[in-house]
């Protein structure tokens, strides 16, 4: 699998810099409160730059990220070396693609955030994914993730966007051209990103494709196996209800037998 993101992960944190990652992770910590209220330490799978990670971190979890991309892993080392020592050693990051990694290790809790499991195109990525979850949870331990939710997506219908940031240095604008493949349940979503460096105007372009796939709670359900999961239940991200087509994003969380 293509680390996707490698090309602009130096602009990752501009671009989702109005992303709320300390609400989204005490959202995530409350579930695992709930659900799993001894788990202690925490496996993220497709960890980005480790924003979600250090808001863990900083409510007492130790938090392991895992992600493909070099360049990313590059901006979770450099957060964590700008953190006091006492929240930094929380937290340790490595490579891994979320399909096959295996830390030789177990956790209290593996949690996927920003729609990784959405970017499992086939069923084979997913079924794996979710293998390596259960491959590193001990029994009664919850795996947790977000998702492109199905009914929605074709509810709502995937149209162009335009985002506009940036900062003392860069001038970012990123466009978002979507391509549905109906039969595969997949959005194709063609990024083209302009960055404009302020001093010199010198400008650079990157063109990437983010293939989304958008679930329906019977798969999740089938592939997160009976016989390793005890339950699992879905509702809207950030939210308690049951999935609607009014969320895009939902969440799934299912505990280990």
């Amino acid at each position: 699998m293509k680390p996707v993101f490698d090309a602009y992960a130096r602009y990752y944190d501009l671009l989702y810099r109005d992303k709320d990652y300390a609400a989204e992770a005490k959202y995530v910590a409350s579930l695992v409160r709930k659900h799993a209220p001894r788990a202690a330490r925490v496996l993220e799978l497709g960890c980005g730059t480790g924003a979600h990670a250090e808001h863990l971190a900083r409510m007492g979890y130790s938090v392991h990220g895992v992600d493909l991309s070099e360049t990313m892993l590059a901006g979770a080392a450099a957060r964590k070396a700008g953190l006091p020592a006492d929240l930094a050693r929380r937290l340790s990051f490595g490579k891994g693609d979320v399909r096959t990694v295996r830390t030789g290790e177990t956790y209290d809790a593996v949690i996927s955030l920003f729609h990784v499991m959405s970017y499992q195109t086939t069923n084979a990525d997913l079924a794996a994914a979710f293998g390596t979850a259960a491959a590193h949870l001990a029994p009664g331990g919850l795996f947790l993730f977000d998702f492109w939710y199905g009914p929605a997506v074709l509810a709502q219908v995937p149209e162009e966007r335009v985002k506009r940031l940036e900062d003392d240095d860069i001038r970012v604008t990123r466009i978002a051209k979507p391509a549905m493949r109906a039969n595969e349940n997949v959005v194709d979503v063609n990024y083209s990103v302009s960055i404009e460096v302020k001093a010199s105007g010198q400008m650079q372009e990157v063109r990437e494709t983010h293939a989304m796939r958008y679930l329906f709670v019977p798969e999740i359900e089938q592939y997160l196996e009976p016989g390793k999961w005890a339950e699992t239940t879905t509702f809207g991200w950030l939210g308690h209800e049951p999935l609607s087509k009014e969320h895009w994003s939902g969440c799934a969380l299912a505990i280990r037998r």
